[in-house]
C-alpha cells in the first residue's frame, strides 16, 4: 500500500502511561498526537501502559488517524511487546526511533503486516515516521529511505545522538545546536526530500519560551521543514501557524503561478523588476498546494 507524504505540521507528545495527559492532548489543536511509550514511560511503567493506550485509542476512533504512538526501538526488549499490544488497536500511525538504518523500517514493516492481518487490519495501512539521526550510525544513511516501506515523515533528534557519540553536550555557548546537529538537522530535509517524504523538525524543549519557538519554527520552514514536534500543547498553536503560508505568502505565489501560465513555454520571466525562473515556479506551487489551493 502506497502513503502520500504527510501533511502535519504539529506532532504533540503525550506520555503514554497518563490518560490524563492523553486525553488533553488530543483535545488540543495538535494536528498529530504522539503517544509516547519509550522516553516518557519509565522501563518498569511499560507493561501498564500499553493496554492504557490501546485502550485509550480505542476508546476515541473518531480521532484514530489523529493518535500516532511512538514504540520503543528495537535495541531493546519492548519492541515486540508494544507492537503487539497496540497494533490491534490500529493507531493512526507510528514513530520508529533511535534507527540504526533502513533495515530496521524494513523490519518494522514485516512485523506491521503480520500483526494487521492478524487483527483484520488492511496490510500496509499502518504509516511510519522514523527518527534517522539519534545513533551515530544513521548519520551515514539519511539519504537511503527513498521507497522505504510505509515511511511517510523523517524527523531527527539530538538528545541520543550526543550520547551515542560521547559528547557532553550538544549546544554552542548561545545555547545553538553545534555543527554535529546541525548537520543532522540538514541531513533529515535531505533525506526526507530524496525519499520524497515530509521533514518535520524537532522539539523545541523549552516550553516557556514561545518566541524563540515561533522564530525557528518560522526558520525551520523556510529550509524545507514542513513541520515540529511538541513536548507541551502551549507550543501547539505557535507551531501551527508557523507552518500555515500566509495570505501575503499565498497571493504571491499565485500571482507567480498565474505569470507562468500566461506565458507558456518560457523558461524564466521578468517579475518586480528581477527575473523568475522555473524553481520559483515550483516553489510556487507547493505553497499553494501546502495551503490547499491546488
Amino acid at each position: 500500500m502506497k502513503h502520500e507524504p504527510i501533511a502535519a505540521r504539529s506532532w504533540l507528545f503525550a506520555p503514554g502511561d497518563s490518560e490524563k495527559k492523553m486525553t488533553k492532548a488530543t483535545e488540543g489543536e495538535a494536528d498529530i498526537v504522539l503517544i509516547d511509550l519509550e522516553d516518557a514511560v519509565a522501563p518498569d511503567s511499560k507493561a501498564a501502559a500499553r493496554p492504557m493506550v490501546h485502550d485509550f485509542i480505542k476508546a476515541n476512533p473518531q480521532q484514530r488517524h489523529r493518535l500516532w504512538v511512538r514504540i520503543n526501538p528495537f535495541d531493546g526488549p519492548h519492541t515486540l511487546l508494544d507492537l503487539a499490544a497496540i497494533v490491534p488497536a490500529n493507531p493512526g500511525g507510528i514513530m520508529l526511533p533511535k534507527v540504526y538504518g533502513r533495515q530496521e523500517v524494513e523490519k518494522l514493516d514485516h512485523c506491521l503486516s503480520a500483526l494487521e492481518v492478524a487483527n483484520g487490519i488492511e496490510e500496509g495501512s499502518i504509516p511510519v515516521i522514523v527518527l534517522i539521526t539519534e545513533t551515530a550510525e544513521a548519520m551515514f544513511h539519511t539519504g537511503d529511505y527513498k521507497g522505504a516501506p510505509r515511511v511517510v515523515a523523517l524527523t531527527w533528534g539530538a538528545e541520543d545522538l550526543a550520547d551515542s557519540i560521547g559528547a557532553s553536550s550538544n549546544r554552542n555557548d548561545d545555547g545553538s545546536y553545534s555543527f554535529t546537529y546541525e548537520l543532522a538537522r540538514s541531513m533529515t530535509v535531505l533525506g526526507a526530500a530524496t525519499a520524497g517524504v515530509t521533514a518535520i523538525e524537532t522539539i523545541s524543549a523549552d516550553f516557556r519560551d514561545l518566541d524563540a519557538l515561533r522564530a525557528r519554527a518560522e526558520k525551520v520552514r523556510r529550509d524545507g521543514f514542513r513541520g515540529m514536534m511538541a513536548i507541551h500543547p502551549a507550543q501547539v498553536p505557535v507551531i501551527n501557524a508557523a507552518f500555515t503560508p500566509t495570505e501575503a505568502e499565498i497571493a504571491e505565489a499565485q500571482e507567480i503561478v498565474d505569470l507562468f501560465a500566461a506565458n507558456p513555454g518560457v523558461g524564466a520571466i521578468g517579475w518586480k523588476g528581477g527575473m523568475l525562473d522555473r524553481p520559483y515556479l515550483a516553489r510556487a506551487e507547493r505553497l499553494l498546494k501546502q495551503a490547499g489551493k491546488a
